[in-house]
Protein backbone atom coordinates (compact mmCIF):
# COMPACT_ATOMS: atom_id res chain seq x y z
CA UNK A 1 0.00 0.00 0.00
CA UNK A 2 2.74 2.39 0.88
CA UNK A 3 4.57 1.63 -2.49
CA UNK A 4 1.69 1.62 -4.49
CA UNK A 5 0.65 5.00 -2.62
CA UNK A 6 4.16 6.49 -3.27
CA UNK A 7 4.72 5.90 -7.04
CA UNK A 8 0.65 6.22 -8.09
CA UNK A 9 1.22 9.25 -10.61
CA UNK A 10 -2.00 11.41 -11.74
CA UNK A 11 -3.72 8.95 -13.67
CA UNK A 12 -2.99 5.75 -11.77
CA UNK A 13 -6.31 4.11 -11.81
CA UNK A 14 -7.66 3.87 -8.22
CA UNK A 15 -7.75 0.39 -6.14
CA UNK A 16 -9.34 -1.76 -3.99
CA UNK A 17 -7.35 -4.92 -2.37
CA UNK A 18 -10.08 -7.20 -0.87
CA UNK A 19 -8.18 -9.73 2.10
CA UNK A 20 -8.47 -11.62 5.07
CA UNK A 21 -5.16 -11.37 7.23
CA UNK A 22 -3.52 -14.16 9.61
CA UNK A 23 -4.12 -13.15 13.37
CA UNK A 24 -2.68 -10.02 14.25
CA UNK A 25 -3.35 -7.20 16.09
CA UNK A 26 -2.74 -3.34 14.65
CA UNK A 27 -1.72 -0.50 16.60
CA UNK A 28 -1.83 2.87 15.20
CA UNK A 29 0.45 6.06 14.82
CA UNK A 30 -1.50 7.36 17.33
CA UNK A 31 -1.81 3.97 19.47
CA UNK A 32 -1.49 3.54 23.37
CA UNK A 33 -0.06 0.12 24.09
CA UNK A 34 -2.30 0.15 27.34
CA UNK A 35 -4.98 -1.00 24.81
CA UNK A 36 -3.44 -4.10 24.48
CA UNK A 37 -4.94 -5.50 28.04
CA UNK A 38 -3.08 -8.60 28.36
CA UNK A 39 -0.48 -10.45 26.39
CA UNK A 40 -1.16 -13.41 24.09
CA UNK A 41 0.39 -15.30 21.40
CA UNK A 42 -1.27 -13.21 18.79
CA UNK A 43 1.71 -10.74 17.53
CA UNK A 44 1.21 -6.89 17.64
CA UNK A 45 2.22 -4.74 14.87
CA UNK A 46 2.49 -1.03 14.53
CA UNK A 47 1.17 0.41 11.61
CA UNK A 48 0.93 3.77 9.61
CA UNK A 49 -2.75 4.25 10.12
CA UNK A 50 -4.93 6.20 12.06
CA UNK A 51 -6.82 4.47 15.07
CA UNK A 52 -5.62 2.68 18.09
CA UNK A 53 -5.48 -0.59 18.50
CA UNK A 54 -7.94 -3.57 16.30
CA UNK A 55 -7.68 -7.26 15.64
CA UNK A 56 -7.79 -8.93 11.82
CA UNK A 57 -8.16 -12.56 11.55
CA UNK A 58 -9.87 -15.09 9.42
CA UNK A 59 -13.35 -14.86 8.84
CA UNK A 60 -12.96 -10.99 8.79
CA UNK A 61 -13.26 -9.27 5.80
CA UNK A 62 -10.47 -6.08 4.94
CA UNK A 63 -10.41 -3.88 2.21
CA UNK A 64 -7.71 -1.79 1.39
CA UNK A 65 -8.74 1.72 -0.17
CA UNK A 66 -6.25 3.06 -2.51
CA UNK A 67 -7.93 6.10 -3.73
CA UNK A 68 -6.90 9.34 -5.04
CA UNK A 69 -9.27 11.79 -3.04
CA UNK A 70 -8.05 14.70 -5.40
CA UNK A 71 -9.17 13.33 -8.12
CA UNK A 72 -12.10 12.25 -6.67
CA UNK A 73 -12.64 15.83 -4.73
CA UNK A 74 -13.15 13.91 -1.52
CA UNK A 75 -12.53 15.03 2.09
CA UNK A 76 -11.62 12.90 5.38
CA UNK A 77 -15.19 13.27 6.36
CA UNK A 78 -17.06 12.41 3.45
CA UNK A 79 -14.49 9.13 2.65
CA UNK A 80 -15.62 8.02 6.47
CA UNK A 81 -18.91 8.71 5.82
CA UNK A 82 -19.03 6.73 2.31
CA UNK A 83 -17.18 3.71 3.63
CA UNK A 84 -19.51 3.09 6.63
CA UNK A 85 -22.53 4.02 4.14
CA UNK A 86 -21.33 1.26 2.28
CA UNK A 87 -21.35 -1.57 4.86
CA UNK A 88 -24.55 -0.47 6.13
CA UNK A 89 -26.26 -0.58 3.09
CA UNK A 90 -24.81 -4.14 2.38
CA UNK A 91 -25.90 -5.13 5.92
CA UNK A 92 -29.57 -3.58 5.47
CA UNK A 93 -29.66 -5.88 2.18
CA UNK A 94 -29.74 -8.73 4.51
CA UNK A 95 -32.46 -6.91 6.86
CA UNK A 96 -29.91 -5.87 9.76
CA UNK A 97 -30.47 -2.45 10.61
CA UNK A 98 -26.77 -0.53 11.40
CA UNK A 99 -25.59 2.58 11.90
CA UNK A 100 -22.94 5.26 12.57
CA UNK A 101 -22.01 6.30 16.30
CA UNK A 102 -21.37 9.99 17.10
CA UNK A 103 -17.22 9.98 17.61
CA UNK A 104 -16.45 6.42 16.95
CA UNK A 105 -15.73 6.23 13.15
CA UNK A 106 -16.91 2.44 12.04
CA UNK A 107 -20.64 0.74 11.70
CA UNK A 108 -22.20 -0.67 14.74
CA UNK A 109 -25.21 -3.15 15.03
CA UNK A 110 -26.81 -2.05 18.29
CA UNK A 111 -24.01 -1.08 20.88
CA UNK A 112 -21.80 -3.33 19.07
CA UNK A 113 -19.19 -2.99 16.30
CA UNK A 114 -19.48 -4.83 13.52
CA UNK A 115 -17.11 -2.91 11.21
CA UNK A 116 -14.01 -0.86 11.52
CA UNK A 117 -12.12 1.50 9.85
CA UNK A 118 -8.13 3.14 9.74
CA UNK A 119 -7.10 5.39 7.32
CA UNK A 120 -3.73 7.02 6.13
CA UNK A 121 -4.03 10.03 3.81
CA UNK A 122 -1.02 10.93 2.18
CA UNK A 123 -0.30 13.38 -0.63
CA UNK A 124 -4.25 13.76 -1.44
CA UNK A 125 -4.18 9.76 -1.70
CA UNK A 126 -5.76 7.27 0.93
CA UNK A 127 -4.67 3.84 2.12
CA UNK A 128 -5.66 1.22 4.34
CA UNK A 129 -9.21 0.92 4.59
CA UNK A 130 -11.83 -1.50 6.45
CA UNK A 131 -12.99 -4.54 8.23
CA UNK A 132 -15.83 -6.24 8.48
CA UNK A 133 -16.12 -9.26 11.07
CA UNK A 134 -18.20 -12.16 9.33
CA UNK A 135 -17.50 -15.66 11.01
CA UNK A 136 -14.72 -15.50 12.69
CA UNK A 137 -13.31 -16.15 16.27
CA UNK A 138 -13.99 -13.02 18.44
CA UNK A 139 -12.51 -13.75 21.49
CA UNK A 140 -8.99 -12.16 20.77
CA UNK A 141 -11.20 -8.67 21.10
CA UNK A 142 -11.18 -9.35 24.95
CA UNK A 143 -7.60 -8.84 25.08
CA UNK A 144 -7.71 -5.29 23.78
CA UNK A 145 -10.16 -2.49 24.36
CA UNK A 146 -11.04 -2.07 20.72
CA UNK A 147 -10.25 1.02 19.14
CA UNK A 148 -9.20 2.26 22.21
CA UNK A 149 -12.97 1.78 23.42
CA UNK A 150 -13.30 0.96 27.32
CA UNK A 151 -15.74 -2.52 27.22
CA UNK A 152 -16.62 -1.97 23.69
CA UNK A 153 -18.53 -4.68 22.42
CA UNK A 154 -17.96 -6.58 19.13
CA UNK A 155 -20.64 -8.86 16.86
CA UNK A 156 -19.93 -10.40 13.54
CA UNK A 157 -22.30 -11.13 10.49
CA UNK A 158 -23.00 -14.31 11.59
CA UNK A 159 -24.64 -13.23 14.87
CA UNK A 160 -27.06 -11.01 13.25
CA UNK A 161 -28.47 -13.64 10.85
CA UNK A 162 -25.95 -13.25 8.03
CA UNK A 163 -25.25 -16.62 7.02
CA UNK A 164 -23.17 -15.68 3.49
CA UNK A 165 -19.80 -16.84 3.28
CA UNK A 166 -17.09 -14.42 3.08
CA UNK A 167 -16.51 -14.41 -0.40
CA UNK A 168 -20.11 -13.57 -1.03
CA UNK A 169 -20.24 -10.72 1.28
CA UNK A 170 -16.30 -9.66 -0.07
CA UNK A 171 -18.18 -9.42 -3.39
CA UNK A 172 -20.78 -7.77 -2.11
CA UNK A 173 -19.27 -5.00 0.10
CA UNK A 174 -16.52 -4.45 -2.67
CA UNK A 175 -19.43 -3.51 -5.04
CA UNK A 176 -21.32 -1.14 -2.57
CA UNK A 177 -17.71 0.52 -2.14
CA UNK A 178 -17.79 0.98 -5.89
CA UNK A 179 -21.00 2.37 -5.82
CA UNK A 180 -20.37 4.71 -2.90
CA UNK A 181 -17.60 6.38 -4.99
Amino acid sequence: MQDFTATRGPDTPDELWLLEHPPVYTLGLAGKPEHLLRATDIPVVKIDRGGQITYHGPGQIVIYLLLDLKRRNIGVKELVRRMEQAVIDLLAEYGTRAERLDKAPGVYVGNAKIAALGLRIKNGCCYHGLCLNVDMDLSPYAAINPCGYEGLAVTQCRNVGVTDNLEVIGEKLTVKLRQNF
